[in-house]
């Protein structure tokens, strides 16, 4: 078949119509025939575009509550046939069956009808598309005759090539949406199949998260950025997506230069210890660690009160917080050198005020329910469960003389949130709802303490210290006592927490174990 050959006849069933409408236009105003099923006939017979319903094609009426309206020789035959082969052609004639030259087609949104919350097992098997892929792939097969369209970007750059070349595309545009169609169909297929494999045979519902891991984990990612280089200008990166519309790969970038990859680590950094907490929140973060974290009764406070725990880190560094950013917010923010903010939103007078900052990134982030950590490893790559074990009052076990205060225990609890997400080994020195000094990532936990006080620019004295992991020997409770703190939280386990916990109790310290570690490597 001429790659030029016009375009007679389109056929379009979609369950995502952005779009849409314009693209059917484009196809109709050239004259090519347009053929579509159920809600999206309705939608273009509705905006005034000609449609025939593909009953009429077929002869049979859409059945079984939609699960069958493609499937059928005059569809497939349609698509499949090989205008270059004397047979085909004859076989397609003698059967009156119409040559499909386009098929517009996307699938049932089964990812997202798999991450709602205590979704049934029936809705998620009917949110299996089975006509649509078969679609998808008799096209796809068939590219030389046929161009295949899965994806709402594809209508712009598709119908201006069909307007240019008088409703025909390249045998180039064809191949290229081809391999695209191949990798939509897997893709769907993969995360069907790993979100199956998760599902009890017994009951019929998904298995308790973290009881087990299948035997094959298939991912699927469609590349949303490609980014100028990686964590080094000589290492090439690019940024994936889930399609689940939510967390960091699937934010929205409101204002600023492009991302790099640093800026997405730690984007994703701040962006998850800002989760931890309801009360509003701002973390600051460099190079992953937080250099200062604070809750307050307003955005605004809460970054002036993280600011002031290590204002000379903060310069350059990454946002994250957990409310829409106001005006308020954004006046103290525009006074320091940032990267990037992130929030689940600006308000307009935010968006007003950081407009003069051109190069800093403004990014909206809708929470994400993340199943699973990953880590490659050469050959493969290593699984685990998100860390994300709550800290309840039954975990909180008072193992020194003198028990916390009521305003040590809420210091305590706040360090804890924030020595979770600092590199290990991890020291984290706090009052109620502000960090004082952070040490981070030492290969020896005293070293951390010694760090976490150096860097302390507010006042040590009456502050309170986290642990991710137990003190092996009583040198680091010393070295907190000695930086001015009165209690300490971590989670106990060493051989030696006998020794440990006499020397609380002889430096005059409280001490509550909570049988929890959160390394972070």
């Amino acid at each position: 078949m001429p790659a030029n050959r016009k375009i007679q006849r389109a056929l379009l069933s979609v369950t995502d119509k952005t779009g849409l409408v314009d693209f059917a236009r484009t196809l109709s105003a050239l004259g090519i025939e347009l053929i579509s099923t159920g809600g999206t006939a309705k939608l273009l017979r509705d905006s005034g575009i000609p449609v025939k319903d593909v009953s009429e094609l077929t002869g049979f009426p859409e059945m079984l509550d939609g699960r069958v309206k493609t499937l059928h020789p005059k569809v497939h035959g349609g698509i499949l046939h090989r205008r270059d082969d004397p047979k085909h052609v004859a076989a397609v004639e003698e059967h009156g069956i119409q040559p499909l030259d386009m098929v517009v087609v996307n699938l049932y949104a089964f990812e997202k009808t798999a991450a709602k919350p205590g979704v049934a097992f029936q809705e998620l098997i009917e949110n299996i598309d089975i006509g649509g892929p078969s679609m998808i792939r008799s096209a796809a097969k068939n590219f030389e005759d046929v161009a295949v369209v899965t994806s709402p970007a594809d209508y712009q750059p598709v119908g201006e090539e069909l307007q240019r070349e008088r409703g025909a595309l390249s045998k180039a545009t064809k191949w290229r949406l081809a391999q695209k169609a191949f990798a939509t169909t897997a893709a769907y297929d993969a995360a069907i199949a790993s979100t199956l494999q998760g599902i009890s045979p017994d009951s019929f519902e998904a298995q308790p998260q973290g009881t087990t891991f299948p035997q094959a984990i298939r991912f699927s990612f469609q590349k949303v950025l490609d980014l100028r280089y990686g964590e080094n200008p000589h290492q090439k990166a690019a940024m994936y997506s889930d399609g689940s519309g939510a967390g960091v790969a699937n934010a929205h970038q409101v204002q600023g230069k492009e991302l790099s990859y640093n800026n997405i680590v730690d984007l994703q950094a701040a962006w998850d210890l800002a989760q931890e907490f309801e009360e509003p929140v701002c973390a600051i973060i460099k190079h992953t660690n937080p250099c200062g974290t604070a809750t307050g009764k307003t955005l605004a406070q809460a970054y002036k009160r993280a600011l002031e725990c290590d204002p000379v880190s903060a310069f350059g560094g990454v946002i994250g917080v957990n409310r829409p950013v106001d005006l308020e917010a954004a006046e103290e923010m525009h006074k320091l050198f940032l990267e990037v903010i992130a929030a689940p939103g600006f308000d307009e007078a935010a968006k007003a005020k950081f407009a003069s900052k051109k190069q800093l990134r403004l990014v909206e982030v809708k929470p994400a329910n993340q199943k699973w950590v990953l880590k490659n490893v050469s050959g493969g790559m290593l699984v685990q469960d998100v860390d994300n074990r709550p800290l309840g009052d039954a975990d909180l076990r008072v193992v020194s003389k003198r028990a916390p205060t009521p305003e040590e225990t809420r210091a305590l609890l706040f360090a804890w949130k924030v020595c979770k997400h600092v590199k290990s080994n991890a020291i984290v020195y706090a009052r109620d709802g502000q960090t004082v000094g952070v040490g981070a990532g030492q290969m020896s936990r005293v070293d951390s303490a010694k760090i976490g006080a150096m860097k302390a620019q507010l006042p040590l004295k009456g502050t309170v210290a986290a642990s991710d992991a137990f003190f092996p020997f009583p040198d680091g409770v010393e070295e907190i006592a000695k930086a001015g703190a009165t209690a300490i939280i971590q989670p106990g386990g060493s051989q030696r927490d006998p020794e440990v916990i006499e020397a609380v109790d002889r430096l005059g310290l409280a001490m509550i174990f909570t049988g929890v570690r959160h390394f972070r490597h």
